[in-house]
Formats: structure tokens, C-alpha cells, sequence
């Protein structure tokens, strides 16, 4: 007796469920599996402006009359920038262990046993669970840090990771819903409107608008990464951290130096763009530290003579790290590094920002000059070694009025000299005679 069609047709499904079954189960587990994998690899990226709220934020104007206001880019971007207070404690004064020396300062109200030394700058807020940029040098050393938002509303924040190189830093505050600020896509263009938004002298939050005076500057010795947005926008102690925007209200720097004479603004101040920010938030917010290339070469750009028509241009390499990828790769004093990935090598600072700005592992492609003929060299990059963090100036000096020498950097505060032995014990002696003289107990 033959079965019949439909108890072969159900057999065969029966037979064929199992597999069915098994492929269902793996293509669920190969998606869950991609969805994690895709979620902690997620990198950190920037707030951005929705086409919303930029067409909210456009200056106040019309066809017939010029710029009015910028008071809806000023409105909202003001959300996002906070004041920070810092506090450091520092040791008991040396001369306190000493009976007559305490005396003496506990009368006239000399130094106490802890004393707190109290810095102001200001940062911007970059994501609604509370990460906010800074400066590295505004919270050096720093003991607490407090953030004042423009709410009212005060935190203590933690700290997420520093970056002196590029004087940049995260922070971090236990709360959510805030407003983070955009950062602007499109490149920054000398002649653009720049407002800058800090805390100047602990005034109070306050808005200074100017333009965008030149891009791409370099070589001024205050961090050991350099690419500053210059901008005549009036930048004061206090501004530090703080944010440049447009007249949007979109984020294009961090204020972090002004050129000066007496420490205040002279319409030279310098501001670190969003690429660098955003490469330097992600590290830090991902691994709490900035891994950048290392060639492990001394460089020096190239002599030019002003008198002459032709100008040369490339890296001359006057040292070369033993071990280093440079000394790897075949790399040698004397050589002139033209190019790297087809980008023209123009300066020595050219050179470094481009290095810097790679990852390690990442592979180079080197056109070089040597004796007179030209050479391609291949370069993998190494993890910059780390280094003793450098204390970085806020303020460039200018100390000459006429300008014959160039701008040195201003100094940092020095502690107050200590007395000798002999002075101190001369001290000593003439506060025991005065004590006597007054009766005052020891």
C-alpha cells in the first residue's frame, strides 16, 4: 500500500525542520553577536546642529539691512558653557614646625597649616550624560573641581583624562539631560564671525564677538601640538576652556591663549579647533589617554633665503632615535623629508601636526631628498613615548614695546623665596627680644 503525497510532503518537512531550525538559531546569534561588537566599538562623536536649530539660530537680519543680533545663536550656545572652579590644598608652610615662628605668624595672621589656592576657567559641555572639554591647564593639579552651569545649577566633577600636548582635558558631571553644543561641520574660513563664551576675571559668564583673523597657526611654543584658530574676539584670564563659536552658535574652538603685554586682551587670541578636539575628547573619553605616531626623528625645516626667487621647502633630519621607526625604516641624517602620503611637507611643524594626528601601526609613505636624489621610504609608526608633563603657559608675553625681539612666554607665578639659615635664625632671635619686651608669652 503506497502513502499517500501528503504524508510524504510531511515527512520530508519533518525531516528538513531540524537544519531550518539550526539556521534560524545561528543568524540570530551572528546578529546579537555584530549588534555587541557594533556597540563597543561605537567611538565618541561630536553633538551636531540639527538643520532645526540652525535655521533657528540664524543672525537677526534682512535683505536691506545689515546683522542686527546674534542673539539666537548667543542663546543657545550659552546653555552649554559652564564655569569651573578648581581647589588645591596645599602642604603646611615649612617654617610652622618651628614654636616661634608659628607664634609670630598665628598673631599677624600668617600662613595657616593648609592653605587652598582657588583657579577659574570655564568648558563646554559635549554630550546630555555630562562629559565636558576643558583645558588641561585649567585643571592642573586640581584637588576638586567644581562646575557652575548657567542654569544656577553647581556639580563636582570628575576627571576623565588630560592631554597637556594639546592642553585639552574631559571632565565629567553625575547628571543627564543636559545641552550639549554642536560642533560646526563645515571649515572654519578667515573673516568668519567669532564669539567667544567664558568666565573672564570670575565675572561672570560673558560673550565677546569678533572674526576669524587666520587659521593654521603654529610654531608659538605654548602646546607641543599646535594648529590655533587666531581670532581678535577679546579672549581674558578666566576664558580659558571656554567655547568659540560662530554666529550660529556652533562650536569651532576651545579658548585656551591670548598675545599680550600686560596679561589682558589685545585682540590676539588663539583657540584649538574642533578636529583637534574631537580626535582628543574620543581618546580620552575611550581609553583616558591620547595615543599618537612617533617617527623618533629631530627636525628642522629647511633655511630660506627672503632675497631669493626659488624657495625650498621640506624637513631636513638632524638626528635619528636608535630603535625608532625612523632608524627602522632607513631614514638617515641629512635627508630631507618632502613629502608623507603626497601632503607637502612646507615646515618642520607641518611635519609634526601630521604625525601627530596618525595612530599608531599606521603605515607612512615618505618621498625624501637624499644626496641630491630623490627616494621613497616606507615608515610604520610607533606609540609616542610618554614624558614628563610640561606645565603650559596661558599667556604670550610680548616683554618688548617695540617689537625688535620676538614674544617670549610669560613666566609662571614663583613661590615666595625661603629664608637662608641665617636669616631665619636672625629672625628667631629678634622675635624672642621682642616677645620679652612685650611680655608676650611663648
Amino acid at each position: 500500500m503506497s502513502s499517500s503525497p501528503n504524508a510524504n510532503n510531511k515527512a520530508g518537512l519533518l525531516r528538513w525542520l531540524p537544519w531550518i531550525l539550526l539556521l534560524v538559531v545561528t543568524a540570530a546569534f551572528i546578529w546579537l553577536f555584530a549588534s555587541m561588537k557594533t556597540a563597543s566599538e561605537a567611538k565618541w562623536e561630536p553633538p551636531r546642529t540639527t538643520p532645526a536649530e540652525q535655521q533657528a539660530s540664524e543672525p537677526v537680519s534682512d535683505a536691506s539691512t545689515p546683522i542686527a543680533s546674534y542673539h539666537n545663536g548667543v542663546a543657545r550656545a550659552s546653555q552649554s558653557v559652564v564655569n569651573i572652579y578648581t581647589t588645591q590644598t596645599m602642604a603646611e608652610h615649612p617654617y610652622m614646625n618651628d614654636p616661634v615662628l608659628r607664634r609670630f605668624f598665628e598673631y599677624h595672621g600668617g600662613p595657616s597649616e593648609e592653605q587652598g589656592n582657588t583657579n577659574l576657567g570655564s568648558g563646554v559641555i559635549v554630550s546630555e550624560d555630562g562629559y565636558i572639554v576643558t583645558n588641561a591647564h585649567v585643571i592642573e593639579k586640581a584637588d576638586e573641581i567644581t562646575v557652575a552651569f548657567n542654569d544656577g545649577r553647581k556639580s563636582r566633577a570628575k576627571l576623565i583624562g588630560t592631554d597637556p600636548d594639546s592642553d585639552l582635558a574631559v571632565i565629567k558631571v553625575d547628571m543627564t539631560g543636559l545641552t550639549p553644543l554642536g560642533f560646526r561641520e563645515k571649515p572654519t574660513l578667515v573673516g568668519d564671525v567669532a564669539l567667544a563664551i567664558g568666565n573672564p576675571f570670575g565675572v561672570g559668564q560673558t560673550i565677546t564677538q569678533g572674526i576669524i583673523s587666520a587659521t593654521g597657526r603654529t610654531g608659538l611654543g605654548v602646546n607641543k601640538f599646535e594648529d590655533f584658530i587666531q581670532t581678535d574676539a577679546a579672549i581674558n584670564p578666566g576664558n580659558s576652556g571656554g567655547a568659540l563659536v560662530d554666529a550660529r552658535g556652533e562650536l569651532i574652538g576651545i579658548n585656551t591663549a591670548i598675545y599680550s603685554r600686560s596679561g589682558g586682551s589685545m585682540g590676539i587670541g588663539f583657540a584649538i579647533p574642533t578636529a583637534i578636539v574631537e580626535q582628543v575628547m574620543n581618546a580620552l573619553i575611550k581609553d583616558g589617554k591620547v595615543s599618537r605616531g612617533w617617527l623618533g626623528i629631530e627636525i628642522q625645516s629647511q633655511l630660506r633665503d627672503p632675497t631669493q626667487l626659488e624657495t625650498s621647502t621640506g624637513v631636513e633630519v638632524l638626528d635619528v632615535v636608535p630603535k625608532s621607526p625612523a632608524a627602522k625604516s632607513g631614514l638617515k641624517v641629512g635627508d630631507i623629508v618632502l613629502t608623507i602620503d603626497g601632503v607637502e611637507m612646507t615646515d618642520a611643524n607641518t611635519l609634526i601636526q601630521y604625525v601627530a594626528r596618525k595612530a599608531p601601526n599606521t603605515t607612512l609613505q615618505a618621498q625624501i631628498l637624499r644626496q641630491g636624489k630623490n627616494a621613497q621610504v616606507k615608515i610604520l609608526l610607533e606609540e609616542r613615548p610618554v614624558e614628563e608633563p610640561v606645565t603650559v603657559p596661558v599667556v604670550i608675553q610680548d616683554e618688548m614695546l617695540g617689537g625688535a625681539q620676538p614674544p617670549s612666554l610669560q613666566a609662571p607665578e614663583q613661590d615666595t623665596p625661603m629664608m637662608s639659615e641665617a636669616e631665619r635664625d636672625r629672625m628667631r632671635e629678634e622675635l624672642l627680644l621682642l616677645f620679652e619686651r612685650d611680655g608676650a608669652p611663648l
